[in-house]
């Protein structure tokens, strides 16, 4: 009925990454990416469009909900969104080397970037908070600024696959 039981082969990718692991570590940048890049839409896109008609108080109250709430999620988020692209990263080294010779080194080092950029955005963000000084225009200002970064980000993740010069 069954065929007999073989072991799987696990076919490497470049920087010796079993196919396996890598789509272990793509599936998990993945998800932590929709979260990341979801929570940051959803500030920007939903909740600066709400900010006038809910009003000052309202809008600090709802602010200070989702700070608290983000405080406790994206830390972990954020762990699993690097480690797993740090990782991934790791099997281009040899294409990071030399950011100039490939499209897909100037891209994929643009995106690196741009990645530890959000994240300088992020670490910012959390110490303005836990010191208590992220006034309000900040909080704006910083999710409009990683909202552009992630945009290009996620951009730059299919282009580094698909375009070349």
């Amino acid at each position: 009925m069954f065929g007999p039981l073989r072991r799987s082969t696990r076919v490497q990718v470049a920087g010796g990454i079993p196919t396996m692991s890598h789509f272990v570590l793509v599936t998990l940048h993945l998800f932590a990416a929709i979260l990341f890049v979801g929570t940051v839409f959803f500030e920007v896109l939903i909740l600066e469009g709400i900010r006038r008609p809910v009003g000052r108080d309202a809008m600090r109250t709802v602010e200070t909900a989702i700070g608290r709430r983000a405080r406790r999620l994206m830390p972990f988020v954020i762990a699993v969104l690097y480690g797993a692209g740090i990782a991934m990263a790791w099997q281009y080294r040899d294409a990071l080397a030399h950011p100039f010779a490939s499209s897909f080194a100037t891209l994929l080092s643009i995106k690196i970037l741009l990645a530890l950029s959000v994240l300088a955005h992020f670490i910012t963000a959390v110490t303005l908070g836990a010191r208590g000084k992220l006034k309000s225009r900040h909080f704006r200002a910083i999710h409009m600024s990683v909202f552009c970064h992630v945009v290009l980000i996620v951009f730059l993740a299919k282009a580094m696959f698909y375009v070349s010069w």
